[in-house]
């Protein structure tokens, strides 16, 4: 894809971010309707985002095929994560699927691995620690997660991280997890975060990202 020219003469950034659909009987997934709520442009770079299917391996290839088509530089993968209150930067995505409910598609994969005979782990690329110190300073709620889960979410981060890893793109890849919206939360006790908030930490987190790969 070629790349549009910014004011200046050098080319911007494309910066692919993704979300999911709805699952597990939720009416609807803070990690794709925050991205609704970006700018077309953040720094220097234009912002793609993508809404993922919660089903093991259709993401994957969405994914790859967005890749192939934007040529990103930088890819954040998004998703949700009940009970957390703020945004978890994923460090790891780990070999395993293992599915305590079915994903959309009915499959509920135990104990199998994402890639056969892929490495056990991968780490994130993205300058998490740029990231999180960004959103902390704006205020908001970011920390560090060393466990992706083992769902779409955990097989979502170890997919673009293996794509990755084999030199398909020289992006730089990474997840974070958002915490419900309060209408999700309004008979439940647990945490929540409102959508215009998790857009507004979702944005400084880009921003920082851009800033540290500039």
């Amino acid at each position: 894809m070629k790349k549009d020219i910014k004011k200046g003469g050098n080319p911007m950034k494309n910066i692919l971010i993704t979300g999911f659909e709805p699952f597990g009987g939720e009416k609807i997934n803070p990690s794709y309707e925050a991205l609704k709520l970006l700018p077309e442009t953040i720094a220097t770079a234009k912002i793609h985002i993508l809404c993922l299917p919660v089903v093991f391996g259709k993401n994957g290839a969405l994914l790859e095929q967005s890749i192939d088509e934007l040529d990103p530089d930088i890819i954040i993968c998004v998703g949700q994560a009940g009970g957390r209150s703020g945004l978890t930067f994923e460090k790891i995505a780990i070999n395993c699927q293992n599915a305590s409910v079915p994903d959309n598609d009915g499959n509920q994969p135990h104990d199998e691995p994402v890639i056969e005979q892929g490495p056990a782990a991968y780490f994130a690329t993205l300058p998490l620690s740029q990231m999180i110190a960004a959103c902390k300073k704006a205020g908001f709620k970011a920390e560090f997660s060393y466990h992706a889960g083992t769902y779409v979410c955990n097989d979502t981060m170890y997919r673009l991280l293996h794509l990755l890893a084999s030199g398909a793109s020289k992006a730089r890849g990474g997840f974070i997890h958002v915490p419900f919206v309060p209408e999700q939360v309004h008979d439940k006790k647990t945490s929540s975060q409102s959508l215009e908030e998790t857009a507004k930490c979702l944005e400084c987190a880009i921003k920082a990202a851009i800033e540290a790969t500039n």
